[in-house]
């Protein structure tokens, strides 16, 4: 008894550390995000995105008609038929859309830059900002080329017609077929810095990239025959075939990059 009393005064004497919480981060630190933070940036950015697009689709309707005209002169007889009392309304929104989408794609890369930019290294963003301008005329020759194709894909497609299969071109189907038309084309061409900025983080390297390059035809076969629903040859094979011009000049610029 006396032995377990002297123990327990023994005890008693050693002093006790206080109880350390775990570290935060002050409400200032942006080096430490949640994942609510995250959620919370995502929400802003998508947001400005959105207001952007609105206001250019709202410029885009006031020109929506000239525009729509423009493309009509695609088709031999310059007229389209509508199948619906709305239909008309909804070829105005849809081009006015697709317009505000490209006038806001300045708005919508920077929104995604600083999005992703305090994820990176110091190193990384230096080496990955210049191409953010890059990406924006990359998106016009995009729809620049799409603008250009057209034309010969539609020759292309009108030409199995004859005296007997005559144009009686539905308005809903054109414009969906035109208006997807320079998005995919004016989209393919933010692939390189893509795989750039993969390649800057160290996800991918030239090395990969040739390796995959069976994988990466057959995904880029598979992404032209879907963006391109007009069931012609000419249209996916130039979309596909600038798609693999630009994976492998990517791949060659990597590798004498050095990674």
């Amino acid at each position: 008894m006396a032995d377990a009393d002297a123990l327990r005064d023994a005890v008693a004497g050693v002093p006790i550390p206080p109880e350390s919480s775990p570290p935060t981060a002050s409400p200032g630190d942006g080096s430490v995000m949640s994942l609510v933070d995250h959620l919370g940036e995502l929400r802003t950015r998508l947001f400005r995105v959105i207001i952007a697009v609105a206001i250019g689709a709202v410029v885009g309707f006031y020109f929506a008609g000239p525009i729509r005209n423009l493309l009509l002169d695609l088709i031999p007889d310059g007229t389209a038929q509508t199948l619906g009392p709305g239909d008309g309304f909804a070829i105005q929104l849809r081009i006015s859309l697709v317009v505000g989408i490209i006038l806001a794609m300045p708005v919508i890369l920077y929104q995604v830059w600083a999005f992703i930019a305090p994820g990176l290294t110091p190193a990384e963003r230096k080496a990955i900002r210049p191409w953010v301008p890059l990406a924006l005329f990359f998106f016009a020759l995009g729809v620049a080329i799409a603008y250009v194709v057209l034309p010969f894909a539609l020759a292309f497609l009108f030409s199995f017609n004859d005296n007997r299969l005559v144009e009686n071109v539905a308005a809903g189907p054109f414009f969906d077929f035109v208006t997807t038309m320079f998005l995919a084309f004016g989209l393919v061409m933010e692939f390189p810095i893509l795989l750039y900025g993969l390649s800057r983080v160290g996800i991918l390297t030239s090395d990969q990239l040739r390796a995959a390059r069976r994988y990466v035809i057959l995904g880029i076969s598979i992404f032209a025959a879907v963006a391109t629903p007009g069931g012609d040859l000419v249209s996916p094979l130039v979309l596909g075939g600038t798609m693999y011009v630009l994976f492998e000049l990517t791949v060659l610029f990597i590798r004498r990059s050095g990674r």
